[in-house]
């Protein structure tokens, strides 16, 4: 099996004006990461609004990546509270040639390692030959992994579940497994976790920070100075300081009003907030067009 690593996104998702998913778009958007220099992305990710956008929605999205360019680097984000809908898009996806999925635990609900455990084991029975990469997310989904719990998963499932996106970052330090990808959910753990074995990261903001966190690895990958990192950092800062998902929208709706679409309670910020986020990123000289124009001063080295 090929280990997942790199640069990944947890693409946006796009709405039209009544708020329906704009699936040509979002692919588009996606396509474009990656030619800013993404190794891949995850649709339906945290970022892509994933518990808010219908499933009939994600399904007519899913049978239209095959006709994309860059369809062999998608990965798809399946984990919904409902076991039947998340076996469901799996099956439909593996269908149609995608095999690598992110999965969250369910939200609300209180449980455990056990549950967890017995949670992937119904899905792998289901829809036994996939890839799955586990997602750590605490804050969202009320559960965090333990060390425990994926060692036992990897022991019993060694060829479905592969890795891990770590964004409650109890793991991304000391999680060791051979050919198991672990992939911090910050681009201000990018550097440290590739020093201490990680694969790569997911981010939300690398949807805009493309270029300079493939500047970031590919240096690393060739034992070369860093040039990036701290700006890339400073940008991850100043998007923390709002909700992600808000800041970013906002940021990209400088491109194109579509971005301005969010399911509620989503929304864009408010006009003060906007005003803040784009003066502290021209502060640290990142401005929108810079997206492409970062490709050729930051990505020249992954040409």
């Amino acid at each position: 099996m090929k280990h997942i690593k790199g640069i990944y996104a947890a693409t946006l998702s796009i709405l039209d004006v009544d708020l329906g998913l704009d699936c040509k778009s979002t692919i588009e958007h996606a396509e474009n990461t990656i030619d800013l220099g993404c190794h891949g992305v995850v649709f339906f990710g945290s970022t892509g609004q994933s518990q808010l956008i219908s499933l009939r929605e994600k399904i007519l999205l899913i049978n239209q990546l095959p006709s994309s360019r860059h369809k062999d680097k998608f990965i798809i984000g399946t984990g919904l509270n409902s076991l039947g809908d998340t076996i469901n898009m799996m099956k439909i996806s593996k269908s149609i040639g995608f095999d690598k999925f992110l999965i969250m635990p369910p939200a609300y609900y209180k449980y455990g390692d056990e549950e967890v455990f017995n949670f992937y084991s119904r899905i792998i029975k289901e829809v036994k030959d996939c890839k799955i990469i586990l997602y750590n997310f605490e804050k969202l989904s009320g559960y965090k992994f333990s060390h425990e719990c994926i060692y036992k998963l990897v022991e019993n499932f060694p060829n479905q579940i592969v890795g891990v996106k770590d964004s409650s970052y109890n793991l991304f330090e000391n999680l060791k497994i051979d050919n198991f990808s672990v992939m911090p959910g910050s681009e201000s753990k990018l550097l440290k976790g590739l020093e201490l074995g990680c694969s790569g990261i997911i981010t939300a903001t690398t949807n805009v920070t493309a270029s300079i966190a493939r500047n970031v690895y590919d240096r690393f990958t060739k034992n070369l100075t860093q040039e990036s990192n701290k700006k890339l950092c400073e940008i991850r800062e100043v998007f923390e300081k709002y909700n992600l998902i808000s800041g970013l929208h906002t940021f990209m709706s400088q491109k194109d009003d579509r971005f301005k679409n969010l399911l509620p309670p989503l929304k864009v910020l408010d006009s003060q907030d906007k005003i803040d986020l784009l003066t502290n990123l021209k502060n640290i000289k990142f401005e929108i067009n810079q997206l492409k124009a970062a490709w050729n001063v930051f990505g020249s080295l992954s040409k």
